[in-house]
């Protein structure tokens, strides 16, 4: 009979790694640096669009008022700055920094999503602006009507806010900027020690001449 074939031994990954956990901390960081990013950009660009239009009563006639996101609320574009240097913070620190970061990260885009939700159907902005164009601080702008603006900001904050909820529960397996330069406490190799110049060889002997010595005496 032959003798059985040995079983191949598995080859062990890094320490700290392995294959599921890798391939799942890739796939986290990578939905959550596109959807902080988008999410961001979404909010910054749909704060500053229409979000309420109306008109005011001037002289017989009616002007034509418009609000935007930034007219009604600072606060969405506000918190997407923040979520986004925190979208880029969270790769600068590690453990108890990187949660804290991950928590600023959605705690941002919470409050992005719920101040454009609020800011729907907020009136305030187009009664202050027909009060300054009728002259009358009791003025109020008529045939109120909002647009499709707020909840697309809020959407964007909601993208901010799955970045930081991966980054919350993901955030332990994804590399940091600083990773690359730390030393993981195995020692380093010694350098072996350089072998002393050999004075036969040609190199020597004119290296020897340079200096003004006779490479022909004996020392």
């Amino acid at each position: 009979m032959s003798a059985a074939s040995p079983a191949p031994v598995p080859h062990p990954l890094p320490r700290g790694e392995t294959g599921p956990a890798v391939s799942t901390g890739r796939r986290s960081l990578a939905v959550a640096l596109l959807s902080g990013a988008v999410g961001a950009v979404v909010v910054l660009l749909a704060s500053g669009r229409p979000w309420a239009e109306g008109t005011a009563s001037v002289g017989g006639g009616s002007l034509p008022l418009v609000a935007d996101g930034q007219d009604i609320t600072g606060a969405p574009a506000a918190l997407a700055i923040v979520g986004l240097a925190a979208l880029v913070a969270v790769f600068a620190v590690r453990r108890a920094g990187r949660l804290l970061v991950s928590a600023l990260l959605a705690l941002s885009g919470a409050g992005a999503a719920v101040t454009a939700y609020l800011g729907a159907s907020d009136s305030a902005a187009l009664d202050e602006k027909a009060a300054t164009a009728t002259g009358d601080a009791t003025a109020a702008a008529a045939a109120l009507t909002h647009t499709a603006w707020p909840y697309v900001t809020a959407v964007g904050g909601l993208l901010i806010l799955l970045a930081g909820l991966l980054a919350l529960f993901h955030g332990r397996k994804w590399p940091a900027m600083s990773g690359r330069y730390e030393r993981d406490g195995s020692p380093r190799p010694r350098k072996a020690p350089r072998a002393a110049p050999d004075p036969e060889r040609p190199e020597e002997l004119w290296k020897a001449l340079d200096r003004g010595e006779d490479p022909t005496r004996d020392a």
